[in-house]
């Protein structure tokens, strides 16, 4: 884990999966917040701390992560952080208005504890913003060296939500664009895996710099395209929901 927070350091400035998310996860917490800029946000696994930047112009931002070193980093970046477990969060129920995750669930044996924890944090009318990983024929070695145990298809990432008694507003596939890149990857992963074993580098290596900028106008045209029309496919699920 720790070895694979230093390669999302190193590459979430500029590799072009990291683009398209902060593009995919901005446009989700505009619908959000409605444009409010006073609210109460936290980031629920906050890793290294860099997406919290995504929250920031919402208003005050709180975070925590389980491992050391997500701390660590994090606090190096100035922003309040604690050490904490996702399903048993050490803040009071109903006192937030956002509550966010991004790509942890998938990592969290309890994943539907850790989503009503989450939950109780909400005021009422308070939303929740995840992404979670999707689809098991798309586990490759980075599934191994993050731990997953498991992915997520629309139907069971509806579930996995409602099950915290919230509203689904949106699921939604990310990475449509790429999709066919990311799936012939991870096969080829795991057709040479018995060769080179697992490598930790493999989808976080920031790609040459002609590809990186290629695939990086892909996503950003996609999430442009994702205002009007949901994707048929992706790599990875955007949830929205909302606390009645």
């Amino acid at each position: 884990m720790d070895r694979g927070l230093e390669l999302t350091g190193e590459a979430e400035a500029t590799h072009f999966w990291f683009r398209g998310f902060r593009l995919f996860v901005g446009r989700a917490l505009e619908e959000a917040t409605a444009g409010r800029r006073n609210l109460r946000l936290v980031d629920c696994g906050c890793g290294t701390g860099y997406n919290l930047k995504l929250l920031e112009p919402y208003g005050d931002v709180f975070a925590f992560d389980l491992t050391r070193t997500g701390v660590e980093r994090t606090k190096a970046t100035g922003r309040p952080v604690v050490r904490a477990d996702v399903t048993y969060i050490p803040f009071a129920s109903h006192t937030f208005d956002v509550t966010t995750s991004f790509d942890v669930m998938q990592s969290v044996p309890a994943d539907t504890e850790a989503v009503r924890e989450m939950a109780r944090l909400l005021r009422p009318g308070g939303s929740m913003v995840l992404t979670l990983a999707a689809l098991d024929a798309l586990r490759g070695d980075h599934a191994i060296s993050w731990n997953e145990l498991r992915r997520y298809t629309p139907r069971t990432a509806r579930r996995l939500v409602e099950q915290a008694g919230l509203r689904v507003e949106r699921v939604s596939f990310q990475f449509a664009s790429v999709f066919p890149l990311i799936a012939g990857a991870r096969v080829a992963q795991r057709l040479l895996r018995p060769l080179r074993g697992v490598r930790e580098d493999t989808d976080i290596a920031v790609p040459p710099a002609p590809l990186n900028r290629a695939l990086t106008a892909l996503v950003t045209a996609e999430a442009a395209l994702s205002r009007r029309w949901r994707m048929p496919i992706g790599s990875s699920i955007l949830v929205v929901a909302r606390k009645p």
